[in-house]
C-alpha cells in the first residue's frame, strides 16, 4: 500500500478535493502520469480530462478538468483548473445537445472571430465528450 501525501484540486468556483491520498492520475499535456508520494517537483500544463483519484485501495473519485496546472511539491500535488467538476455529475444527453448547438453556431458565425470562438467551443465540448467517454 502506498503512503499517502496531501492533494488539492482547486477550481475558481470552489475547493473540488483536499485531503490525503495514494495517488493520483493526472492529464498532462505531455501525457498522463502519475503522482505517488515522493514524486520528483513538476509543474506542468493540463489538458482537457480525468483526473484519477485513490484515496485508498477502495475509495477512488474521478473529476473532470478542463485545462489548468499541476503543481508536485515535497508538500504534495497541487492542481489548478479553470473548470473541474466530478465525472457522475455529467449527462451525456447534455453534452450531446451542447454540441450540437456549438456545430450551429459554426455554421450560423458570420466573421472570423465569430467563428473562431464557436470552434473552439465546439473543440472543448469534444474533448469533455471523448474524456467523458461518453
Amino acid at each position: 500500500m502506498p503512503d499517502p501525501f496531501h492533494f488539492e484540486l482547486v477550481s475558481p468556483e470552489r475547493l473540488m478535493f483536499s485531503g490525503e491520498v495514494e495517488a493520483v492520475i493526472v492529464p498532462g499535456t505531455e501525457g498522463q502520469f502519475t503522482v505517488l508520494k515522493d514524486h520528483a517537483p513538476l509543474m506542468t500544463r493540463l489538458k482537457p480530462g480525468i483526473v484519477e483519484v485513490d484515496e485508498t485501495a477502495t475509495q477512488k473519485q474521478r473529476l473532470f478538468v478542463r485545462g489548468g496546472f499541476a503543481d508536485v511539491a515535497p508538500s504534495g500535488l497541487t492542481i489548478l483548473a479553470e473548470l473541474a467538476m466530478p465525472v457522475d455529475e455529467f449527462d451525456a444527453a447534455a453534452v450531446a445537445a451542447q454540441i450540437k448547438d456549438a456545430e450551429e453556431d459554426v455554421a450560423d458565425a458570420t466573421t472570423d472571430e465569430q467563428k473562431r470562438l464557436a470552434n473552439e467551443k465546439l473543440d472543448q465540448l469534444r474533448e469533455l465528450k471523448e474524456a467523458l467517454g461518453i
